[in-house]
């Protein structure tokens, strides 16, 4: 039996970010700013394109909220940083 196999494909990946110490930038939805602010937000921050910022807002908006970067939580922290400065509601897990 192979010794990567796990019944539970969800621990497996927990425990890989854990070790990698990779972590999640998400951004929630909000009833204050507008589409084209945390697109713009999106694009000049987090480096996005337009399809991709459009996207992200999009999902936001509908489902509550949406993953828009995963990378080290260094990094991650100083991004969530510059979006909460703009006034949008981000974190990091």
């Amino acid at each position: 039996m192979d010794s990567n196999y796990s019944s539970n494909p969800n621990k497996k990946e927990s425990d890989q970010r854990q070790s990698e110490n990779i972590s999640v930038l998400v951004l929630h939805n909000d009833d204050i700013h507008t589409f084209e602010y945390v697109m713009e937000s999106l694009e000049e921050v987090c480096d996005h394109n337009q399809v991709q910022a459009e996207q992200c807002a999009m999902i936001a908006h509908y489902k509550g909220k949406c993953d828009i970067l995963t990378g080290e939580y260094t990094t991650l922290r100083r991004i969530r940083k510059q979006l909460s400065a703009r006034g949008l509601h981000v974190t990091l897990t």
